[in-house]
């Protein structure tokens, strides 16, 4: 998984990048299709911004969060990431029939 941080109008330093790459590895831990990750931290007057756009084969993401702290913006940022990738998971495990062959595993004859 590949990440990619800017920042807008805020300088990105050593300690924000360690932050959301170490956040951003719990979502391994989900969803190992991942390709790519591009974060964008901003700050406007009393918001900061976090914005992510995740690539993974067949579809692509996009999440932001805002809060008064950044650190804040980045926790939410990766929790509602976090919501979208096992979503998504999901649906792609029905689709291929998953779920239906563990329910006729379950119906006893």
């Amino acid at each position: 998984m590949n990440i990619n941080l800017t920042g807008h109008h805020v300088e990105v330093t050593q300690a924000l990048r360690d932050y959301v790459s170490s956040k951003l590895s719990k979502l391994a831990h989900h969803f190992d299709q991942v390709i790519d990750v591009s974060v964008t931290l901003s700050v406007e007057k009393l918001r900061q911004k976090a914005e992510a756009n995740v690539r993974m084969r067949g579809k692509d993401i996009f999440v932001e969060a805002e809060s008064a702290d950044m650190y804040a913006s980045i926790d939410n940022l990766v929790d509602k990431l976090d919501r979208q990738l096992v979503r998504h998971k999901e649906k792609n495990v029905s689709y291929r029939g998953g779920a239906l062959k563990n329910q006729e595993i379950e119906q006893p004859e």
